[in-house]
C-alpha cells in the first residue's frame, strides 16, 4: 500500500512538473491535457484521477510555486537579507531567462498574462503568490529601516510592490525582444533608484517612493 502511494504521489508530482514546464513555454491556452498527459508520460485516467479539469491543474501548478516560495525550494531565493541579496534575486529571473535563451518571460507572469475576468480563481492564487513576494521583500526593507539604513517616510510595501513590477517587465521585454541587456539594463537602474532611499543619501523631491518610468 506504501509502494501505491508513492507511485500515486510520484505520478501527481509528474504530471505538475510537466504541465508547469508546459505553461511556462507555451501558456496555459495552448496546453492541452493531452499534451501534459504526453510530455508526463502519464495515462489520462492518471491525470483525471488527480485534476478534474484544467482550471483545476493551473490551481495546483501555482499552489506548487507558492510552497517552493514559501519553504525555501524555489530555484530563486526569496530570502533577502542585505542589498547583494536583492541584486541576486532580480539577477536570478535574468538567469532563469538566459536558461531558455531568453525564450520564456518569468513562469507566474506568463500564466498571469492569459487571466481574464473569468478565471478569478487563476487571478487569486496569482495574487496571493505575488503579495508573498512582496512581503519578503518587503522584510528586508522593514530591517534597513529599523536599522537606520534607509529613509524613515519611505514605504516599504510600495518599495517591494515596485521590484515586482520592475522584474516582471523587464523579463517580458527582455522575452519580447530576445535582449538579455535590457534586463540587465534594468536591474542595474532599479538597484540605483532603490539605493536612492538609503539614510544619507539623495531621494526624490516628494518626499515619497518615486518610481522612475527610464531605463535606459
Amino acid at each position: 500500500m506504501g509502494m501505491r502511494t508513492a507511485r500515486g504521489t510520484q505520478t501527481r508530482r509528474d504530471i505538475l512538473a510537466a504541465a508547469a514546464d508546459l505553461f511556462h513555454k507555451q501558456g496555459v491556452a495552448a496546453t492541452s491535457p493531452d499534451q501534459v498527459i504526453e510530455a508526463s508520460g502519464t495515462g489520462k485516467g492518471q491525470f483525471y484521477h488527480y485534476f478534474k479539469n484544467k482550471e483545476g491543474l493551473v490551481h495546483e501548478v501555482l499552489h506548487t510555486y507558492l510552497v517552493a516560495i514559501r519553504d525555501g525550494s524555489s530555484p530563486i531565493s526569496y530570502e533577502i537579507t542585505s542589498w547583494d541579496d536583492l541584486e541576486r534575486w532580480f539577477l536570478a529571473h535574468l538567469g532563469l531567462q538566459k536558461r531558455f535563451e531568453m525564450t520564456r518571460g518569468c513562469p507566474l507572469g506568463t500564466i498571469g498574462n492569459e487571466v481574464t475576468a473569468q478565471d478569478e480563481l487563476i487571478r487569486q492564487d496569482l495574487s496571493l503568490i505575488f503579495e508573498v513576494v512582496k512581503s519578503k521583500i518587503a522584510k528586508f526593507f522593514v530591517k534597513e529601516k529599523a536599522s537606520g539604513r534607509l529613509k524613515s517616510d519611505v514605504s516599504e510595501d510600495e518599495l517591494a510592490d515596485f521590484c515586482v513590477a520592475m522584474i516582471q517587465g523587464a523579463m517580458l521585454l527582455g522575452k519580447v525582444r530576445r535582449n538579455s541587456g535590457l534586463v540587465e539594463t534594468t536591474v542595474r537602474e532599479t538597484m540605483r533608484h532603490l539605493r536612492g532611499y538609503e539614510h544619507g543619501l539623495a531621494r526624490p523631491a516628494s518626499g515619497r517612493p518615486r518610481i522612475s518610468t527610464h531605463t535606459r
